[in-house]
């Protein structure tokens, strides 16, 4: 079979085999009445929590509040059904804010739509060709910084509704934003406050108590009756609600809060853009909405997988990450067509789902089917949500996400090298954005890995005329041991000492490399033997190398490595080294006295 017709098969074989990867399980298992009845609980337990956060994200990332429903509903029932973990809930999450709030601000609704479309895309490309696993490599302290950093971008984002600031629109960068908040300190409207205050009390107070009701539904239920009777009794202090934040258009039917259509079929490029005018695309915006797409596509993805992995730890389930991004991609791509934003895997929401007694994935799409009949039936309630509740939900969401005491217990037992990759991360989050920390974060932990490496991989000269393990060695020769992986930045320093070897004034005529402790070998390892090779040859030194493990020998062989005379010689054992340097010399009618 030719490269290419392989590379079709697997192209086949992924988009065969992995959609509904989880789903297919379960039921193979044998899926049970009881089963079901377990999936339509938790589902429902789900939906009750995913309804305020849908609405509240929403918010927070610049649209309207049905968007982040829309969302729920759509991504949430199509990741279930098409998945490859068994109790992931997928909707809107707090990690995107960071993201999509930008792009919303200047690009509007539209802009966002496209640009949760082409995140789609990435995500199919990357699930199609397998990358998924790719994801898991990202360092811990990247993801952890860079996880603090979003949580302190959300909090950021919610004090002005928390304490009822009036100030100007929020900047789009959070160290801005925290200005604008100081400045603006002497309107705190002290109603707000309370009613955030409350909500957060209740939100934390609740579940040590009661566990069997979701504290969301609790903690904003009251939070909504407390601020309709200050609104009718004291209209002066005027807590603003869903209703009196946000209208909307939909059929030709024009209203306040929350319209009660489900989501409707569209084209996100024909949504309004930053302007409210429709969107009007050119190549100089799809350039930059693609760019965003890609940073989506790549939180979603290790958002996503990192919630997978930790249903794995509650459920000792498995999860596979090819199909959990392939359905994610295709989730993203069909949400923005009926009006929802990005969406990805939620740590809490699977986390409830899993607590709840979620049995598969059809509880993920049970909780999208709540959310989409309480919107239909209970819009006109959810409108007099109030804004400082909503607010106090995402702070506690970004206080649960930042994970500070975890964070901060790294930062005093992890080394030096990862606790400067963690804050580095972190600041770049607040300062920049996610992007750049992401970035800047990869490539730190890339370079301390790499030292790491040449830290561990290393080199000895033996003259002795014996080798350790008894292998008699011809005079003028000796050996050269390299232990560990032959990686960048470890290649130049353990093939260093060879460049002393058969300069002017030396008697060494061969040598042998043992490279039977080096387990894999890259390029630049690759390389630096040749280099070695070469100069050695030069000076009039015979090369062999020994102890070929399969992978280097595959890297050495493709190079051009082979058993002839020109070449440095291929070995299996030390004294199959031993006698080529023999026969050399014989060959050659080298004095090897």
């Amino acid at each position: 079979m030719s490269a290419n017709e392989s590379s079709t098969s697997s192209f086949r074989d992924q988009l065969l085999t992995k959609p509904a990867w989880a789903l297919r399980r379960s039921l193979r298992a044998g899926y049970r009445a009881a089963d079901f009845r377990a999936d339509v609980m938790a589902g429902i337990v789900v939906g009750i929590v995913a309804l305020p956060l849908s609405m509240a994200l929403a918010i927070a990332s610049g649209v309207p509040p049905q968007h982040g429903l829309y969302t729920a509903i759509v991504a949430g029932a199509v990741v279930a059904a098409l998945g490859g973990s068994r109790l992931q809930i997928t909707g809107p999450t707090a990690a995107f804010v960071v993201i999509l709030a930008p792009i919303a601000e200047q690009y509007g609704l539209g802009g966002l739509s496209v640009a949760t479309l082409f995140a789609g895309l990435v995500l199919v490309t990357m699930g199609v060709f397998g990358l998924g696993k790719l994801i898991q490599f990202i360092p811990y302290p990247v993801t952890t910084g860079f996880t603090a950093g979003i949580a302190i971008v959300i909090a950021s984002l919610q004090w002005r509704d928390f304490l009822g600031l009036h100030m100007a629109e929020p900047s789009t960068h959070a160290l801005e934003r925290l200005a604008q908040s100081a400045a603006a300190w002497r309107t705190i409207e002290p109603a707000q406050l309370g009613i955030g205050l409350f909500t957060f009390a209740v939100l934390k107070i609740w579940p040590r108590f009661v566990r069997s009701v979701p504290a969301p539904l609790v903690a904003l239920g009251l939070a909504g009756v407390v601020a309709a009777i200050v609104n009718h009794y004291w209209p002066g202090l005027a807590i603003p609600t869903i209703n009196s934040r946000f209208t909307f258009d939909v059929g030709g039917v024009s209203g306040v809060g929350i319209p009660r259509t489900p989501p409707l079929p569209m084209l996100p490029w024909m949504l309004p853009g930053g302007d409210g005018a429709p969107l009007t695309l050119d190549l100089a915006m799809l350039r930059t909405l693609f760019l965003s797409g890609v940073a989506i596509a790549l939180l979603g993805a290790i958002e996503s997988l990192l919630s997978a992995v930790v249903a794995d730890g509650m459920t000792h389930d498995s999860h596979d990450p090819d199909a959990e991004i392939l359905a994610l991609g295709i989730g993203n791509i069909v949400a923005p067509f009926f009006g929802g934003i990005a969406a990805t895997g939620a740590i809490a929401r699977t986390a409830t789902n899993i607590r709840s007694g979620g049995r598969s994935p059809i509880s993920g799409i049970i909780h999208a089917l709540f959310v989409l009949a309480a919107m239909i039936t209970l819009a006109p309630l959810l409108g007099y949500l109030p804004m400082p509740a909503l607010a106090a939900l995402l702070m506690l969401v970004a206080w649960n996400m930042s994970d500070a005491r975890h964070a901060v217990h790294i930062l005093r037992t992890a080394p030096k090298s990862d606790a400067f990759v963690l804050v580095t991360c972190m600041l770049l989050t607040v300062v920049f954005d996610m992007v750049v920390a992401v970035t800047a974060g990869v490539v730190l932990a890339s370079l301390l890995f790499m030292g790491r490496m040449a830290e561990v991989t290393g080199s000895n000269l033996i003259h002795e005329p014996d080798h350790a393990e008894g292998v008699p060695l011809p005079p003028k020769t000796l050996i050269y041991e390299i232990a560990g992986p032959l990686f960048f930045g470890a290649a130049e320093k353990a093939t260093s000492a060879l460049a002393d070897i058969g300069r002017a004034g030396t008697t060494i005529r061969a040598v042998i490399l043992d490279i039977r402790s080096v387990p894999a070998m890259d390029a630049t390892g690759m390389v630096a033997l040749e280099s070695a090779r070469d100069r050695l040859r030069e000076a009039g030194v015979f090369v062999v190398l020994a102890g070929l493990r399969e992978q280097p020998r595959r890297v050495l062989t493709k190079a051009g490595w082979t058993g002839q005379t020109d070449q440095a010689l291929l070995c299996d054992t030390l004294a199959e080294a031993a006698q080529a340097v023999r026969d050399y010399f014989e060959a050659h009618r080298i004095d090897a006295d």
